[in-house]
């Protein structure tokens, strides 16, 4: 980490501290967020964490997710605590524009920014930079970030467990390449402190509605393959969404299907927004097939090589024709 021992001299005195992490929070990021927070609490630092918009009902049982703030519920005490704080960590994510709005409060502050994450290519906006993209998840960063500040010492069964959450969620459920025998370790290393591996789990993922099912049904109906470059893809337009009484994180997973096949390397959802005038974008590989390019050069997005996001301004169609005129100039 630049700057490491600068920090940990910082941190050794009660800090004003915010935490922020990306737009539309996924379990990495809301299970890093409690962690580093209830960790930096034992310490006796004063911390407010932020999320810039909610997050899905299923990470809603997360212990003490109720006490972190959403801007855009809560604009002025968000903006109050950012005026107030002197480091803001930013985790999950290493530009700007993943935070929406909240940005806009960055330029108010004299705060020093903390960037702890495992996305590829980040931006040069932190003092203090953990950026590692070999990691499977920010989680497992924050389990390592406590053992270089030696405070291990503060894990308990709470910041085990989201500790956990996010490497399990942000890993595939620990099958993705970037699982390492070291993740493995930290995982035991949680266990041992109390976090309840099968809980977890069915917290997380046996939480399923009858819609979100019946949407799922929909979403294989409308799966693609294209044989010649091994891509397999998925559509969902704003009626199919309505339709099946769609809530956030719904389609979470959905993509997955459509790698699952035989032969496919390459897999994409298309979700027309229902809240914007967008096309988003999920975009899973296998092997050496790099998403993270494919999203940044045509996508407006980016992520890791086997997992990235996009997004489009083009209709759901236009959209989908634009993705195969690119698709046909590589070969997979």
């Amino acid at each position: 980490m630049e700057n490491f021992n600068a920090l940990q001299k910082i941190l050794s005195t009660p800090q004003s501290i915010c935490i922020i992490t990306h737009k539309n929070p996924d379990g990495d990021a809301v299970g890093s967020t409690l962690a580093l927070q209830l960790g930096l609490q034992q310490l006796g630092h004063k911390v407010t964490s932020i999320v810039p918009n909610d997050f899905p009902e299923f990470l809603k049982w997360v212990p003490q997710q109720e006490h972190i703030l959403r801007y855009n519920k809560s604009k002025s005490e968000c903006a109050n605590a950012i005026q107030d704080a002197n480091l803001i960590f930013t985790l999950d994510f290493n530009d700007f524009s993943r935070c929406g709005d909240v940005a806009e409060e960055f330029k108010k502050t004299k705060a020093d920014f903390v960037m702890i994450d495992h996305h590829q290519q980040p931006a040069k906006y932190a003092k203090y930079t953990y950026s590692d993209s070999n990691m499977g998840s920010t989680c497992e960063m924050i389990y390592h970030f406590f053992d270089q500040l030696n405070i291990l010492h503060v894990l308990n069964k709470n910041i085990a467990t989201c500790i956990y959450l996010g490497i399990m969620t942000d890993t595939g459920s620990f099958r993705f390449p970037a699982t390492t025998n070291i993740t493995h370790q930290v995982i035991a290393k949680l266990i041992e402190a109390g976090a309840n591996n099968t809980e977890i789990h069915q917290q997380t993922f046996d939480v399923n509605s009858f819609e979100r099912m019946q949407l799922l049904g929909v979403a294989l109906k409308n799966l693609n393959v294209i044989s010649e470059q091994k891509t397999a893809y998925i559509h969902l337009n704003k009626e199919e969404l309505n339709a099946h009484n769609y809530q956030k994180g719904d389609t979470e997973g959905f993509v997955n299907y459509a790698l699952s096949l035989q032969g496919i390397v390459f897999a994409v959802i298309f979700i027309e927004s229902l809240d914007e005038d967008l096309i988003k974008i999920s975009f899973r590989s296998k092997g050496e097939v790099d998403v993270n390019l494919f999203a940044r050069k045509y996508f407006n997005g980016g992520g890791h090589k086997n997992a990235a996001g996009g997004r489009s301004t083009q209709n759901l169609s236009e959209t989908i024709s634009f993705f195969k005129e690119k698709l046909s100039l590589h070969q997979f």
